[in-house]
């Protein structure tokens, strides 16, 4: 089934002589629990893509549809809400807020929007990221590693159509690195979330069902590793 379309994806920064021209006519479909990797040379635009897709960034042309829902016909306000609701971003610096704890960290979407916490599901994410011990630390009190796992608490507690990681692993040591990764990967097959990484590393992009390698603004390559 599918859960993302992108179709004729352009954007370009700046006008006339000086325009840059970061994706150009981009077209792709990812379906629900594929498990993607985005890989290219800086500049590539790959970044650019992930924040498109994240509805970070206005498209200069071109359509993003996420669960059916063409983000970029929506408002400010209802792609605020669309994106809290179901897009999940994790961040190579996690983004934390300083002044929240773990728990309220996790738990900020579904606060922004009002909503209960479902008690069962927070559990179980925080019983697969390890974080019991952890609930009442704010972020300074964490390593990279929890924080990052903190970082994907947050982005799975709305039950995301999408989960988005840009170089998740980027500012972590091997080891965690590798943590991380398991954990992205069991949400991915456990729970059936759709994931798209940006990376570097080619070990992690070989860990995807597929990989799409991006080149100045297009797409150069899009292989299936794994049906």
């Amino acid at each position: 089934m599918e859960i993302l379309r992108i179709e004729n994806l352009s954007k370009t920064y700046g006008k006339g002589e000086t325009a840059v021209k970061a994706l150009d006519s981009v077209s792709l479909s990812v379906n629900k629990g594929e498990f993607v990797a985005i890989v290219g040379p800086s500049g590539s635009g790959k970044s650019t893509l992930l924040h498109m897709l994240g509805g970070v960034d206005r498209p200069t042309e071109g359509k993003v549809l996420v669960d059916s829902v063409d983000m970029y016909k929506l408002n400010e306000t209802q792609l605020a809400i669309f994106r809290r609701r179901q897009i999940g971003l994790i961040y190579q610096f996690y983004n934390l807020i300083p002044i929240l704890n773990v728990e309220e960290n996790i738990t900020l979407p579904m606060l922004l929007d009002e909503h209960k916490v479902n008690p069962d599901h927070f559990q179980k994410i925080i019983n697969a990221l390890g974080l019991q011990e952890r609930l009442q630390h704010l972020p300074n009190q964490l390593s990279g590693g929890q924080q990052q796992r903190v970082s994907i608490g947050r982005a799975l507690i709305s039950n995301p159509a999408l989960m988005l990681a840009d170089e998740p692993t980027g500012n972590l040591d091997s080891k965690n690195s590798s943590e991380i990764m398991e954990l992205l990967k069991l949400f991915n097959k456990t729970y059936n979330q759709t994931l798209i990484v940006i990376t570097h590393d080619e070990r992690i992009a070989l860990q995807a069902d597929r990989i799409i390698s991006i080149e100045d603004g297009r797409i150069a390559r899009d292989e299936v590793m794994r049906p």
